[in-house]
């Protein structure tokens, strides 16, 4: 499992940036939003795009923008993995999925947690990644949905049965108990967890550690 550290919930972003390139977090999680598509803290772009000149951690974009395109663009020369786009945007949605693959990137689809998992079905074998929330779109320090486990499950047969090479990240309400709880999941998207702590590392190495008994216990 690979963990994609976030700094949505940080006051100062370019520290936290460089705090996080210091740990083995295996991608730094950047959260894109336009108050138009979700309410919530918005970086402005001007910012967001010095991002790479802080890290040279692989970039895992999530837009929660209602125009991606210029996003896309932006992003496609700063280092970055993965572009993810809402499935509940719904317009043009194959279109921008393409314009993301133009780039050599990967595409991957996120989807809120009141959304039915259905909706993914189209462009399963289209994309690399299905971002499933733990929480409302927007905001950091939530709880995490307990009924996000089922919808893990659910997208894992949708997966299975489509393209068993997509990927399943899950981001939101992320700590010790939760992560216990997604055994299956390929990315998990870490925010408060590990930046409300002083120490990055030590967090994102509690995570690691608890992989390894959970292995250790099942062979």
């Amino acid at each position: 499992m690979k963990i994609s550290a976030t700094f949505l919930a940080c006051k100062r972003i370019v520290p936290a940036i460089k705090k996080l390139s210091l740990t083995d977090t295996d991608y730094i999680h950047v959260d894109v939003i336009d108050n138009k598509f979700v309410k919530g803290k918005k970086i402005p772009l001007r910012k967001l795009k010095k991002i790479y000149q802080y890290t040279s951690k692989r970039l895992d974009v999530h837009l929660m923008v209602k125009r991606p395109k210029r996003y896309i663009k932006k992003f496609a020369t700063m280092n970055t993995e993965f572009i993810t786009l809402h499935v509940e945007l719904e317009k043009k949605l194959e279109k921008y999925i393409e314009y993301i693959q133009s780039y050599g990137l990967k595409a991957g689809l996120a989807i809120s947690p009141d959304t039915d998992i259905s909706k993914l079905e189209p462009y399963i074998d289209k994309i690399s990644l299905v971002l499933v929330l733990g929480v409302q779109p927007g905001y950091g320090g939530q709880a995490f949905i307990e009924k996000t486990i089922e919808r893990v499950q659910e997208v894992k047969k949708l997966i299975e049965e489509k393209k068993p090479s997509v990927l399943i990240s899950v981001d939101g309400g992320i700590n010790e108990e939760v992560f216990m709880k997604l055994p299956e999941v390929d990315i998990l998207t870490v925010g408060s967890y590990i930046t409300s702590n002083k120490n990055y590392q030590e967090q994102i190495t509690k995570l690691r550690n608890l992989k390894q008994k959970e292995k250790d216990s099942t062979e």
